[in-house]
């Protein structure tokens, strides 16, 4: 298969690209060939602009827009990894999500009438943060953030199975970290054929 990686870290040397690479590894040993996104070192643009909002007039998109879209367009799996940051999503992953996965192409959105566009592809998500285990588990954080993306980003889209990785304990649990890049290796090998990954909404309508 072609999988797309997404990386989301203004660090090359963090904990959030050593996923990444651990991913890229279990991937390419299953035979897959990879296409390595690192929207940091890339300078995308996660700006939304009043060009891009023409999209909701049939207008085409920006050129570095389109070609986001072709990458994705090409692969047949997908895996985004970036930290979560105040419980969610840094700026730069939402605006590539603003951007890229844009009306007329991710999904339809007129009067009466919305839907996925994209192709079902299996993705995983590989989401290091901060907060242990036991806080997450109390302020109920896993359910919210799993049905977010399952439900309100990704598998609105048609992106479906759907792998949801939060990694808790990710910056000072060196166990944990270790056990992260374990879960980040065993997942690119997986992708695909994936025991873990779970229907998004399109299974379910």
């Amino acid at each position: 298969m072609n999988v797309l990686t997404v990386v989301c870290h203004p660090d090359s040397g963090s904990h959030t690209h050593a996923l990444a690479r651990q991913f890229n590894a279990g991937a390419t040993s299953a035979g897959h060939v990879v296409d390595f996104c690192d929207l940091y070192a890339e300078g995308f643009d996660p700006v939304m602009s009043i060009r891009d909002l023409q999209q909701f007039k049939q207008v085409a998109m920006p050129d570095d827009v389109i070609a986001h879209q072709k990458r994705v367009e090409w692969s047949d799996a997908l895996c985004l990894v970036f930290p979560i940051w105040w419980y969610g999503a840094p700026a730069m992953i939402k605006g590539w999500l603003d951007r890229v996965w844009s009306a007329g192409w991710a999904y339809s959105f007129e009067e009466e009438t919305e839907g996925s566009l994209l192709a079902a592809r299996p993705t995983t998500l590989l989401l290091p943060c901060g907060a242990s285990t036991k806080q997450l588990e109390r302020w109920g954080y896993g359910p919210e953030i799993e049905h977010l993306w399952r439900f309100g980003v990704l598998g609105y889209c048609g992106v479906d199975p759907i792998r949801i990785e939060l990694l808790s304990d990710a910056v000072f649990n060196t166990r944990e970290r270790q056990q992260h890049l374990d879960t980040a290796y065993e997942a690119g090998v997986a992708i695909g054929r994936d025991s873990k990954a779970k229907p998004g909404i399109a299974k379910l309508l």
